[in-house]
């Protein structure tokens, strides 16, 4: 593949072919590319299962806090000559999860790394660490009124957190340089009644760094956007649960960092730089245990398998070539083509291994190149006024699989590559879910607000509000039931007096069970004591 691609044209042509994207053949697309794409090690992979790195491997299930989802990399619209940089964790973050809210992890190290050279190896190391700060300790409130600043008193909860810069060679560090000192990041979003100006609390939390450049870091909306269905037998068994966004109305917590891009590359000469993240946490001997690894999206969770997936977050992208079999010989590929008779191109996928783990060339591959999976960004391609979200498959060659914007559709760039689109098999294919539920903001850091703790009335009858996400559903199977018991006063609307007796109704069967289970227990020693 090179930087051209087909005409646009010709591509809107094909999507327009309605009747032929069914239900069924997105699904199996999804498959097909979660497993073929992923395997690729690749940015192109498929998410139709668990978002880009979602609790992928069974160690990192159990620990969000070092949980790494995402990462973004692009040549920021309104500034094109700096580079955007954006990591997020904690998925499936509930907005209304307190009284202990969303929070980084004392005890970690959050690092994106950049490769300037090619070599697999960081020349860069951007680290932040955070700290927590109470106000008291004798609430168990995360604020104590209504918040309207970052330095509220009333915020009685907030994190601070520095940045170093790492300059390395050989994987030796040889220079660093704090860039941001006790910072204050963004809160999570508690409520309306608690942040009735959250946008406010957002555009504070945005702090210039030493060298030039902005940072940020809190709580945002996950903007990652795909249906998560696949892991119930492959999308329900019989291709019906498909189309939904699966992470709306979920937040995650984010770092994003906007730095001259001269500062990354090695030169004009050579731009393209190699992106990705790691956490270390903190480990019983004092010293530091890497527990998550991400470049591109969905590699270990649908290319790695089980015994391998802990391994794999353990890893460096200097040593990948341990799991190339798994890219060469994708095991998802092959059971979509069993299950759904959609026939994979031919064994080994070379053109997988180009375009995941050596950039694609004449597009961002650097000279040289070690093959590692890293997401790749080609600095020297401008940011376009009007993004596609198909990037390079549809002729914007500043989009994905050249570095990853927040607006770019990666599932159905990875569905159609992983089906042959890069080998002459053309196709159409998609999850039916083509952009965020929120929109992205214009100016750094460009992620949309998180999702907030409160999100309207409950009581009315329908349900809650529009916002969506996991609360909704909450909030309309809430309301059945109080329709259920007694339907609301069509005058008032109002259903507080059938919780009144719904909850009398529970405490009143309550007590007589208390007292049928008294009555036996007495009957039960009387019974004993006659024998």
């Amino acid at each position: 593949m090179t930087a051209s691609t087909e005409p646009t044209e010709n591509r809107k042509t094909r999507k327009g072919r309605g009747s032929r994207r069914t239900v069924a053949v997105l699904a199996c697309g999804s498959l097909a590319a979660a497993g073929v794409a992923g395997a690729a090690a690749g940015p192109l992979a498929a998410r139709p299962a668990q978002a880009s790195s979602h609790r992928e491997a069974p160690q990192i299930s159990g620990q969000p806090e070092y949980d790494t989802t995402d990462v973004y990399a692009f040549q920021s619209p309104d500034k094109p000559d700096t580079t955007t940089l954006t990591v997020n964790w904690w998925p499936f973050a509930e907005p209304a999860g307190g009284p202990n809210f969303y929070k980084f992890a004392t005890d970690a190290q959050y690092d994106v790394h950049v490769d300037s050279d090619g070599d697999g190896q960081g020349d860069l190391v951007y680290r932040w660490t955070f700290k927590d700060n109470y106000r008291s300790g004798d609430t168990f409130l995360y604020n104590t009124g209504q918040v309207t600043s970052l330095d509220d008193k009333d915020l009685n909860y907030y994190q601070t957190y520095d940045i170093d810069l790492l300059r390395l060679k050989d994987q030796k560090v040889v220079s660093s340089t704090k860039i941001a000192d006790d910072l204050t990041a963004a809160p999570s979003n508690v409520g309306k009644a608690s942040m009735p100006d959250y946008q406010k609390l957002r555009d504070q939390a945005v702090r210039p760094v030493a060298g030039g450049g902005s940072a940020f870091a809190g709580q945002a909306d996950d903007p990652f956007f795909l249906d998560l269905r696949a892991f119930d037998l492959l999308y329900g068994g019989d291709l019906s649960e498909v189309g939904r966004d699966t992470l709306k109305g979920y937040n995650v917590q984010s770092v994003a960092l906007q730095v001259p891009t001269k500062e990354l590359r090695q030169s004009a000469q050579q731009p393209v730089i190699g992106v990705w993240s790691t956490t270390q946490r903190k480990n019983a001997s004092g010293g530091w245990s890497q527990v998550s690894r991400l470049g591109n999206p969905l590699v270990n969770e649908l290319v790695v398998p089980v015994k391998d997936k802990d391994r794999f977050n353990a890893s460096a992208p200097w040593n990948d070539a341990q799991f190339l079999k798994y890219v060469t010989d994708p095991e998802l590929a092959r059971l979509i083509e069993k299950i759904y008779g959609i026939k994979a191109p031919a064994l080994p996928r070379k053109d997988l291994i180009a375009v995941f783990l050596t950039g694609v060339a004449k597009l961002n591959q650097p000279p040289n190149v070690r093959p590692a999976e890293a997401l790749r960004l080609n600095t020297a391609i401008p940011p376009t006024a009007q993004p596609k979200r198909l990037g390079v498959l549809d002729g914007d060659n500043a989009g994905y699989p050249n570095g990853r914007r927040l607006t770019d559709d990666v599932v159905d760039i990875s569905l159609q590559v992983v089906q042959g689109e890069l080998v002459g098999q053309k196709n159409d294919l998609g999850d039916a879910v083509d952009a965020n539920d929120q929109p992205f903001g214009k100016t750094f850091p460009y992620l949309a607000l998180p999702a907030s703790g409160s999100r309207g009335p409950v009581a009315k009858k329908g349900g809650g509000d529009s916002t969506g996400g996991s609360g909704q559903g909450a909030v309309n199977q809430s309301a059945g039931l109080r329709t259920g018991l007694r339907p609301q006063d069509s005058a008032t609307g109002d259903g507080s007096d059938t919780l009144l007796i719904a909850s009398a109704s529970a405490g009143a069967f309550g007590l007589v069970l208390v007292g049928t289970g008294l009555l036996w227990l007495r009957s039960n020693r009387r019974a004993k004591a006659g024998r």
